[in-house]
């Protein structure tokens, strides 16, 4: 009997992080044939998690383009995705999250009438404009998808409100944490894999680390406020603030212009993800209006400040490792300064449950997986 194949399709650095620990273990199952397809959406931070795995694509798009708007990019993912399923003839497609890759790949499989495995299902923060667009990408994954892969019960819970068939939902963890916890793994093994902040943590190893993200697209509008509140918290002398740069020219021209040359705010070249995981260790709690970090440092204990009015991970919140503190100068600096000055808020916040997995994320999804493309053979 031929082998069923699973096409794994993904575009960004995220995507790749959180789906090659399931391709890993995907591998591990007799009678499955698994490939790769890059989008390459972000095209360099893409390569960085494809580089440290050892990872080539079976596929590669190649879509990315400088300034290219969102309409366009769609528009080119699903033409090249679509021809991509025509040679392909996979069984079943996995995509991952909710990138514009994600959605374009979901939709071009249906169109097929490829069964759509989704992994980091049931995400929602209840506003289609924050976060824009991923608020509209997952909405549409979860309306064609066949298998969710919920990465904790609140996510179930939604997509269960939404009508989806409970057989087709289940409760895995999120996969960033297997690869979380097996990065640290290596790191510990061979910490020269991130010696490129050797320098970095001794400038700064008398002062507190706070590590800002910034670069989300509401927000953009917002990033002047959000480079006040910075530089009133770069003020202090107790603390240092280490920004890595993102692809987004829009949001680094501005935080660069207000936060150049300040003596205790370090503005870095984009990190590669052993780099990432090591700055978060060294970190004592978080700034950022992105998604994956509100995942990833709750289970390092980093408290976590969101940077935004609306969340799609409000487990944070609710277990009490994040807090929403929006983008006005004055509640941001507040929050932070009251994590700096009260240590007990900060063990509170750090010694919360995460509420995003054990780690085991990938296997369990594996399992699924391999069982439906079993079952479909027979």
């Amino acid at each position: 009997m031929a082998a069923a194949k699973l096409l794994a399709i993904f575009g960004t650095r995220p995507e790749a992080i959180k789906l090659l620990p399931v391709v890993t273990a995907l591998r591990a199952h007799p009678g499955i044939e698994t490939r790769l397809c890059a989008t390459a959406q972000h095209r360099a931070l893409l390569d960085q998690v494809l580089a440290m795995g050892g990872i080539r694509p079976d596929i590669d798009l190649d879509l990315m383009r400088p300034g290219q708007p969102l309409g366009t990019l769609a528009a080119r993912l699903a033409l090249e995705l679509d021809k991509v399923l025509e040679r392909e003839q996979p069984d079943r497609v996995m995509v991952q999250g909710d990138t514009a890759t994600a959605m374009a790949a979901a939709l071009c499989a249906y169109h097929r009438r490829i069964p759509v495995s989704h992994v980091e299902a049931g995400l929602r923060s209840g506003n289609l404009h924050q976060p824009w667009p991923e608020e509209g990408n997952r909405r549409i994954i979860s309306i064609v998808a066949d298998q969710h892969f919920a990465p904790t019960p609140k996510a179930a819970e939604t997509l269960l409100g939404e009508g989806v068939d409970p057989s087709a939902v289940h409760i895995t963890g999120n996969t960033v944490v297997d690869a979380l916890h097996a990065m640290q793994a290596r790191l510990a093994v061979d910490p020269a894999m991130a010696q490129g902040l050797d320098a970095l943590a001794a400038r700064f190893s008398d002062r507190r680390i706070i590590l800002v993200t910034a670069h989300r697209r509401e927000n953009l509008d917002a990033m002047g406020r959000i480079a006040d509140a910075l530089r009133a918290l770069a003020a202090r002398r107790d603390s240092a603030l280490v920004l890595p740069a993102h692809p987004n020219p829009r949001a680094g021209a501005v935080l660069k212009a207000r936060l150049a040359g300040l003596s205790n705010v370090a503005l870095v070249e984009p990190l590669d993800y052993p780099h990432f995981v090591r700055l978060l260790a060294l970190s004592h709690l978080v700034l950022t209006d992105s998604g994956g970090i509100q995942e990833e440092a709750p289970a390092l204990g980093k408290p976590v400040l969101i940077m935004r009015e609306t969340t799609e991970r409000p487990e944070g919140v609710e277990a009490g490792t994040a807090r929403l503190v929006g983008t006005n100068p004055h509640s941001i600096v507040a929050e932070t300064a009251r994590l700096l000055d009260d240590p007990h808020a900060h063990a509170a916040m750090a010694q919360a449950h995460s509420p995003f997995g054990d780690g085991h994320a990938a296997p369990r999804i594996a399992a699924l997986v391999a069982r439906a493309m079993s079952a479909a053979l027979v």
